[in-house]
């Protein structure tokens, strides 16, 4: 059963309750959804939705239209009511809505269309991006004077390294999902028009994992990899998942040997 839910014109949920999936829908075709300040929080409230249901076990985030997402909307940045929220010191929320903010479950992109500027920073904070062939990513706000201030120049070295990212970061350039999936930026790639259905597939499989080994791993992923400790890193690892072992690993260690699984 789909349950819907509104946060805007612009943003809604579409929750399967059967499989656990939430999917994120952005659709502001007019300005191929990019977004201004409303729209940016209200993609924050359903993210904040989404983190706080815990029969929600993964998300997908899915421009509809055509486009992923073209950005931050230009048109409202010399407007005060509708521009992107920016501090001096960086504090705050993300300009774009989510983009500081951290997720204790699992979020996929489904890229249709442009992914680029904020679009591409929004992509970047997914765990996973499902890219349909004619896609194209990109730091296209380079073209216009914008920097990237909603994690780009974080999370794409993680994503992809230093030396690659500073080359998208620099030039700017268009990036096809086939050079993205080469490089690591893409996980998936789908045909066009393939891209949510793929991406909700794949969210549903990792919601009928047991989750207290999943989120466990994911985590120790997200926190302990970056540590220069590899000692404290390994440590962290196994205190992170010794609930798992006993919460889920037993019974599920049982159900293999006795052939149910």
């Amino acid at each position: 059963m789909i349950t819907p839910q509104n946060f805007s014109e612009y943003v809604r949920i579409e929750a399967d309750e059967d499989s656990g999936v939430a999917t994120i829908i952005l659709e502001r075709p007019a300005r191929r959804n990019a977004l201004d300040r409303p729209a940016a929080e209200a993609l924050s409230a359903a993210f904040s939705r989404f983190e706080a249901e815990p029969a929600w076990r993964a998300a997908v985030l899915f421009g509809a239209g055509g486009t992923f997402c073209a950005g931050a909307d230009l048109s409202a940045l010399a407007d005060d009511t509708r521009r992107n929220e920016l501090h001096a010191d960086g504090s705050g929320p993300g300009p774009m809505g989510p983009t500081r903010m951290s997720f204790s479950k699992p979020v996929i992109a489904a890229i249709a269309g442009y992914a680029v500027a904020g679009g591409l920073e929004l992509a970047a904070l997914c765990d996973l991006r499902v890219v349909e062939d004619d896609a194209v990513l990109g730091v296209f706000c380079r073209r216009v004077g914008i920097p990237l201030i909603d994690g780009g120049t974080i999370r794409l070295p993680r994503l992809i390294g230093l030396s690659r990212a500073l080359d998208l970061i620099l030039t700017g350039r268009a990036v096809s999902a086939d050079e993205a999936l080469a490089i690591g930026l893409a996980n998936r790639i789908v045909a066009k028009g393939a891209a949510r259905a793929a991406a909700e597939r794949l969210a549903a499989e990792l919601a009928a994992f047991p989750q207290a080994a999943l989120l466990a791993d994911r985590r120790s992923a997200l926190e302990n990899s970056p540590l220069d400790d590899l000692a404290e890193a390994l440590r962290r690892e196994g205190a992170g998942g010794y609930r798992a072992v006993f919460e889920e690993g037993l019974a599920g260690a049982a159900r293999f040997i006795n052939g149910v699984d």
